[in-house]
């Protein structure tokens, strides 16, 4: 054999070999696809598992005085295996499954029993592993469905299939709501409290171990004992108080419906602690109804008006440029900024009424002249700009509050460096609210700071973290500045605030006889783009200010944006809101500088002193101790040493009558008789009742009383 023979036998041999093998897996593979390939695919079926993530139960959102805000609620979606272990034989399910379609109609009244039965022996004629039952099923209910004819053949056996998902739910619906917020996936950092301790809130999520079935469907290998377990999330308290939550929401509609607006917010902040009790959002819908759609209060940087003038006059005094009883020429109500250039009007400045001729800084302030306040700051400021702009920057007017929840709208103050910066006009406009931008909050944070001894701190919307009732992380305001400006100029921007309500704008609606108040009102003119601000532009109205004003415990801001209905100025728009607030959170907070009046007694201190309350039990225990009542109207002679000496409870009616020193029987009866309602607090003898005595309350109202 010649040695190409022997190659050419040799290459066909494995050419041979190598046809032969392919052949051979080819009809191994048609074998294990077509012969044997049902067998194969039930067995990918039982043996094909993955985990999945189960999603930890997010823990709850509680106001400051321990009310659920935000809470999670278990919610179940039920499938059925209609192959299942017990039910596989035809005689055991056709034997129950009208009698399971009648429970499930019976609970849930929305598919008859018929519709019910179709729906089960339709799914067990196609042999589905995962057939829906029923979504958004409560625990209770599910608790009764285990129960039903086939489903309570046991929890692998009836072929029940349950999936546990958790739903978010506010219990006090839109209390707050835009506040409390949501996680949201598709929101960056979410929403609100939710979104911002979110890594609290969430917990760790565990795993469960799922099979595959037939049609590809996943379900869970153990109904409820999970392979990994999830963590639940720990517990939020925030700083909101639900009673005052719910008295600004309400009152801010209110308001906002009467004068149609666009929208308005409102905040209540402690004044010592910096935290939030209430914030409250509204927004006009096309249909002209009010919803929270967006957090105007710490999002929507604006012009705040004359409410901005409290920084201006700070910072002129603080810098001895001015006194509270300096006065300039406020121009008869027009003023007219020329431009030096041309000789042209740069820029008209009025106040809303003329103020005279000559008018003192604190008259101004009271009065809100933009012509006084932007003179003032000219003729002190006008050589060197920066110098009030950097003044203005010491009060951190400039810079965010560094909120605990997201969105914080960014604030500006122009300088001088400023690309806008007008030569003529920006120094001028900046002194009465112009030409910068704050939120609401940021505005209240300023003021807060001249309402707590000029120490200006962040607000506060999250007062702890706690993970099975215990403590794990306490937050408390962070101080931006301990100390805005002096005390002698303190003292000087106080009083004047509490001149705005005395004397000036604040006067006819703000201003009562309960407490006093400090504050500022501001109306602003809203600038309509490129046409700016025009003879018919919108306005804003706000007012800004704290109470009691000697010794502060709330500050608040009110801001309502482009009432249609009424006037535009802040006195009427925003002014009854904030006192409409103030006057029930006084009447509420028995801690707020309420001191009870006086109480007289008349003939032997010695003895018990007794307010008369109900006669007929003053007059049984009389009778039974042998003693006679000695009133207060009997002669300054008369002789005690066998009665005991007391005072009748007199009143006007329509006013509060005293009842401190009184038990609580004659304290309800008192009260009670003069038509209003008591709400005890403590026990002993009342030491101090929340309206103070001979105050004018309207009937029905509530009157806290505190014993000790």
């Amino acid at each position: 054999m010649s040695i190409r023979t022997n190659i050419l036998l040799r290459v066909y041999i494995a050419f041979g070999l190598i046809v032969l093998l392919s052949l051979a897996v080819i009809g191994q593979l048609y074998n294990l696809q077509y012969a044997q390939g049902e067998k194969w695919r039930n067995m990918a079926s039982k043996s094909s598992t993955r985990y999945e993530t189960i999603e930890a139960i997010r823990g709850n959102i509680y106001s400051v005085d321990g009310s659920l805000l935000a809470t999670s609620v278990p919610e179940y979606e039920l499938h059925m295996d209609m192959l299942a272990g017990k039910i596989e034989e035809d005689e055991v399910f056709y034997g129950k499954v009208d009698s399971l379609a009648a429970a499930l109609s019976q609970l849930y009244p929305d598919k008859t029993t018929r519709d019910y039965s179709r729906l089960l022996r339709e799914a067990r004629k196609e042999k589905l592993r995962y057939q829906l039952i029923r979504r958004r099923v409560t625990f209770n209910e599910l608790k009764a469905i285990r129960k039903f004819p086939i489903f309570n053949l046991g929890k692998f056996g009836g072929g029940l299939i349950v999936e546990q998902k958790n739903k978010r739910i506010l219990p006090f619906k839109s209390l707050a709501a835009r506040t409390i917020g949501y996680k949201n996936e598709n929101v960056a950092n979410g929403v609100g409290l939710e979104g911002a301790f979110t890594k609290y809130i969430s917990g760790e999520n565990g795993k469960r171990l799922m099979q595959r079935i037939a049609g590809g469907v996943y379900v869970p290998v153990n109904d409820e004992d999970d392979e990994e377990q999830a963590k639940d999330g720990a517990d939020i308290i925030s700083t909101i108080d639900v009673n005052y939550q719910d008295l600004a929401q309400k009152v801010l509609k209110k308001q906002l419906d009467s004068i149609q607006a666009d929208f308005g917010t409102v905040v209540l902040m402690e004044v010592a602690t910096g935290e939030i009790r209430a914030i409250a959002n509204f927004t006009r819908t096309p249909e002209g109804e009010y919803k929270e759609k967006m957090n105007y209060a710490i999002a929507a940087a604006a012009e705040p008006g004359s409410t901005f003038k409290l920084a201006s006059y700070m910072a002129m005094i603080d810098d001895h440029k001015i006194d509270t009883g300096s006065t300039i020429d406020a121009a008869h109500g027009t003023f007219q900024v020329m431009n030096p250039r041309n000789g042209r009007v740069a820029l008209k400045i009025r106040d809303t009424e003329d103020h005279g001729g000559m008018i003192s800084a604190k008259r101004a302030l009271e009065e809100s002249s933009n012509i006084a306040v932007a003179r003032f700051v000219n003729k002190a400021y006008g050589d060197n700009p920066q110098a009030f702009i950097d003044k203005l920057y010491s009060f951190h007017l400039n810079e965010p509050n560094g909120l605990q929840i997201h969105g914080e709208g960014k604030p500006r103050v122009k300088n001088t460096r400023s690309e806008d910066w007008n030569k003529i006009q920006s120094l001028w406009q900046i002194a009465y609210g112009y030409e910068s931008k704050l939120t609401p909050l940021q505005m209240l944070t300023f003021y807060n700071s001249v309402a707590n001894n000029g120490k200006l701190i962040s607000p506060l919307f999250v007062r702890e973290i706690r993970r099975m009732g215990n403590t794990v992380e306490r937050f408390q305001s962070r101080v931006i500045n301990p100390k805005v400006c002096s005390d002698e100029t303190l003292a000087k921007v106080r009083g004047m605030l509490e001149g705005v309500v005395l004397e000036g704008t604040g006067k006819l609606i703000i201003k009562n006889k309960l407490y006093s108040v400090a504050g500022k009102t501001g109306t602003a003119q809203i600038a309509n783009g490129s046409s700016g601000y025009g003879e018919k532009s919108s306005h804003q109205a706000s007012f800004c200010g704290y109470f009691p004003a000697d010794k502060p415990k709330y500050s608040m801001i009110v801001v309502i944006s482009n009432p249609r209905v009424g006037s535009h100025l802040a006195a009427w728009v925003a002014g009854p809101v904030f006192r409409k607030i103030a006057d029930r959170v006084y009447a509420n907070d028995l801690g707020i500088n309420q001191q009870p009046a006086a109480v007289k007694f008349v003939g032997n201190t010695n003895l018990p002193k007794v307010k008369q309350g109900n006669a007929k039990a003053l007059k049984l225990v009389h009778e039974k101790l042998g003693l006679k009542p000695l009133y207060a109207s009997a002669s300054a002679g008369i002789d005690t040493s066998a009665g005991i000496s007391f005072e009748d409870v007199k009143y006007r009616t329509g006013t509060v009558p005293a009842v401190a020193g009184m038990g609580l029987s004659d304290a309800l009866y008192t009260l009670g008789n003069a038509g209003y309602k008591a709400v005890v607090r403590g026990s002993g003898a009342v030491a101090s009742q929340s309206i103070p005595a001979g105050n004018v309350l309207r009937k029905g109202s509530k009157i806290f009383i505190e014993l000790r």
